[in-house]
């Protein structure tokens, strides 16, 4: 997700305005507004339009050597095209829920619904650019859910501000449909165990440290550094290097 919007808090936009440089800090996903439309003359077909939230701090470089935290939102939009097969069936339930409407009088249908899974992305770049001095129609501020800006604990800014800063994400996640179906599953009795256990406190503990192999890796330095493979591996290694 390559150049998104940082919009700070008010508290953070004079600091914008003189910081010489920016850069990446971390990002945290708030909140993904998931929709589900079905695909005019390509039946089974289904658009899923994803809004994402992100809580993103950033390292701001003034005249000091410290820099200073800020803080504040981006919004991405994604739309992918799934199938999701067909279905018209009303389904009813006898489900019952306390201080709520009867759910065996509510009807739904059995059409997909689609699930979002993600995990916080990685701030892979950050830069500061001029203002134009011309304001845009800021669509992302108008259309945050009140609770997502509840997590900023002020407002946030309106977008007329001297400098823009521009946030590059990168974001695993995985996007399915989901519907009910019927499955033939077959059943077995329980199973219970007939034999004893062998082993336990009786084995010579003297024998059983014979059979572990010699630690050489603890005593000697790796001939080799290993690259980080997994999502969790290169989170923490940048984490390290910020």
């Amino acid at each position: 997700m390559e150049d998104l919007r940082f919009y700070p808090r008010l508290q953070y936009v004079d600091v914008i305005n003189r910081a010489l440089s920016v850069k990446g800090g971390s990002a945290k996903l708030l909140h993904v507004y998931v929709d589900v439309e079905p695909v005019t003359f390509n039946r089974g077909f289904f658009t899923v339009d994803m809004r994402f939230f992100y809580q993103v701090t950033l390292q701001a470089y003034l005249s000091t050597p410290a820099p200073v935290t800020v803080e504040g939102l981006c919004v991405f939009d994604k739309r992918v095209l799934l199938f999701g097969s067909e279905g018209s069936a009303k389904i009813f339930s006898s489900e019952f829920r306390a201080g709520e409407p009867d759910a065996q009088c509510l009807r739904r249908s059995n059409l997909p619904v689609a699930v979002v899974e993600a995990v916080d992305p990685i701030v892979l770049d950050a830069k500061l650019v001029e203002s134009c001095g011309c304001r845009p129609c800021d669509c992302d501020l108008c259309e945050v859910p009140s609770f997502v800006s509840g997590f900023f604990g002020g407002e946030l800014s309106s977008g007329d501000d001297a400098r823009r800063v521009y946030v590059t994400l990168g974001q695993f996640s995985i996007v399915r449909l989901e519907r009910d179906s019927q499955l033939l599953i077959p059943v077995y009795d329980y199973c219970m165990p007939e034999k004893e256990c062998s082993g336990g406190p009786c084995e010579d503990p003297c024998g059983l440290f014979r059979n572990i192999s010699f630690p050489v890796g603890e005593f000697f330095p790796p001939n080799t550094i290993c690259r980080p493979e997994t999502y969790e591996e290169t989170r923490n290694l940048c984490s390290c290097c910020q």
